[in-house]
Order: structure tokens, then sequence, then C-alpha cells
């Protein structure tokens, strides 16, 4: 009786240990790295070490000089896989993130909230004063701070990138229409007042220089737009991936993190807190009220969450596979421009998925 007890507990130890296993990497059970502040020194991983297949990088890497990259990177487990520049581009040139900068502003809004300055919960005239629309009063009440993070105001978003109080218009209850619309920037605003600071020294002190990223803010038209190096976005992608954590510091509570990272209205499933979603059964695209049936990308990784820009400015985060991915540059379909998602993302799945698969 004795060996057969001691012959269940072996065999439930080896499937217990072989459950460990998740993503790509050959070393599944490594510990997460985070690259040292005030150092260019960052970690790297193999194609071989990974046992990842060799003779599918070099059609990635022209896929990525076809497609106008600038830069690519492949983080596994916060380890540098691959790091690819083109086109005269270097580590140490800044290129903007477009939308997918609006992940700094949710990810900032935690943190305001998780230091008791703002409630996301509360209304938007709580911390903008009433009139920061020209929406009826009791309309305009009616917006909380989380409508602005998952993009469901219910203002009018046909009417351009103007923020101005004139050009924020009502279009529909708050919490029950989705739109694409560069309100969410007045959260920033919310922020600078519950503060008492400026938006880019609270992002700078609260975040940016945390975890060791370059960068600055600036305003283009009405957009408040970030730029930095592919390092410094792989960073807050590394970030993002460990819910809120660099090194041993929580600076973002992972509740909120799950949060933002969770489908936040019924309409558009695959958005969160500013942060799109894939895996999910439906979703909307900017500009559109149209409801599209399946996965955002249809070949990545169902529980991948991504921050999207203009001209396929991506951050790509995957959970399962402790991976990070990253790619800036020039639009890349020129005949195509687009806001967030395009035909690229699927394209760009084909080819990394034949890295490992």
């Amino acid at each position: 009786m004795k060996i057969f007890y001691l012959s269940l507990l072996a065999i439930f130890g080896f499937i217990g240990c072989s459950s460990e296993e998740s993503g790509p990497s050959a070393t599944p059970a490594e510990t997460m790295y985070f690259p040292p502040i005030g150092s260019s020194a960052w970690e790297t991983k193999s194609i071989a070490d990974l046992q990842w297949n060799q003779n599918a990088v070099q059609p990635l890497k022209d896929y990525l000089n076809l497609k106008h990259s600038k830069s690519f990177m492949i983080l596994i487990n916060g380890r540098i896989v691959m790091e690819e520049y083109f086109n005269g581009h270097t580590a140490s040139t800044t290129w903007y993130w477009a939308s997918a900068g609006k992940t700094l502003t949710s990810t900032l809004s935690g943190i305001a909230q998780q230091q008791g300055i703002i409630n996301i919960n509360n209304k938007v005239s709580t911390y903008l004063g009433t009139g920061w629309t020209s929406a009826p009063l009791a309309k305009e009440n009616l917006i909380t701070c989380q409508h602005l993070l998952s993009m469901s105001s219910g203002l009018d978003d046909s009417l351009g990138d103007d923020v101005s109080a004139s050009n924020l218009q009502y279009e529909a209850d708050a919490g029950t229409r989705w739109a694409y619309h560069n309100v969410y920037v007045k959260m920033q605003d919310v922020i600078a007042s519950a503060s008492g600071k400026t938006w880019n020294t609270y992002f700078n002190t609260k975040l940016r220089d945390k975890i060791g990223m370059d960068g600055n803010w600036f305003t283009v038209g009405n957009n408040s737009v970030y730029s930095s190096t592919t390092r410094a976005m792989a960073r807050f992608g590394l970030f993002a991936l460990n819910k809120g954590k660099w090194n041993s510091q929580q600076i973002l509570n992972q509740a909120y993190c799950q949060e933002a990272t969770t489908t936040s209205q019924n309409i558009n499933l695959s958005y969160g807190y500013l942060w799109w979603l894939n895996g999910k059964s439906n979703f909307h695209l900017p500009q559109s009220q149209l409801q599209f049936n399946g996965s955002l990308i249809p070949d990545g990784p169902t529980d991948m969450y991504m921050a999207l820009g203009k001209n396929d400015q991506k951050i790509y985060v995957i959970p399962s596979k402790k991976m990070v991915v990253i790619r800036m540059g020039e639009v890349s379909d020129p005949d195509n421009p687009t806001f967030a998602l395009s035909g690229f993302d699927n394209e760009l799945w084909q080819k990394i998925n034949a890295l490992y698969q």
C-alpha cells in the first residue's frame, strides 16, 4: 500500500511540474528580468536557447522592413530575444507612440486613484468643474472618469479632436454608446487638477522615472502625444506584463491593472481602459458604430492586450507567453492609414507565430 501511495505522489508531482510550462520559452520557470534604471544593460535570450525556429527570423525581418517599420523588439521574461532597427532608425532614436500612448494615461489614472486623489467612478466635473462640455448639465454630470477611460462618454465623436468645451457635444447618455474619442485626454487634466502638479511632472515622477523610461510628451493640435526610444516602450510593456510591478516595487496595484485590461463596458467587448483586448467575441473599430464578430487579431494570442496607435505603433502584451512585442514605424500600408488596428497586426502575428510553432 505504501508503494502505491508513493507511486501516486510521483505521478501527481510530475503532472504538477509539467503544468507550469507556459509560453514559448524553453525555460518557463526562469525569473522575470527587469533592466536596470539608468543603464543601457539589458539581458538577452537567444533564439537557440529558446529552441525557436531560426529559419523564421529572416522572413519576419524582411516583412517588417517591407512594411516600413523603424524598430521591433521581442521580450521573453523581460529578456531581449529580438531587437531590430530599420531605415536609419537606431536604439537612441525617438519616435511617437500615437494612440498607443493612451495606455500611459490609463496607467496614471490608476496611480492617481491608488493615491486617493481621484476616484474613476466620480463624475469628471468633480475635478474640472461644470461646463467642461457643451452638453446639458444633467447629461454632463452623467460622465464619469471611467467613461473617459472606456470611451463611453456619449459625446459626439464626429466633431474631430478638439476637446474645447464648445466642441464636446452631447450625442447619447454616458455608458450607452462606445466611440473612439479624443476626449479621453481630459483625464490628464483631471489628474493635473487633483494632484496640483502638471501632467508632465506627475507622469515623470510617478511612472517614467520609476521604470527607467526615456521620452517626453508633446502637443500636436489637441493631442497629447508621447515620444521615446523603442526600449522605453519595451520597459512600459514589461511593466504592464507584470501587472504594475517593477522589480520588487508594486507601482500600481494589480487589481486596477486587471480591471484596465478587462472588458470595460458591454458594447465593445474588446476594449478595457484605453487598452485593446484580443480574444473576445466581438469588437468595434474607431470611427464606426458597427459591431464585428470575432477576435481583433485572429492569429494573435487570445489573452493578449494591446496598446495600438496610428500608423501601426504597437505594444503587444501576452501573459501566457511571458512576452512583450514592440513595433514602431511608419504606416504599414500607406494606401490605408489607420487609427489603431490594421491588417498588419494579423499578418505580423502569423510571422511571429512561425518563430515558435
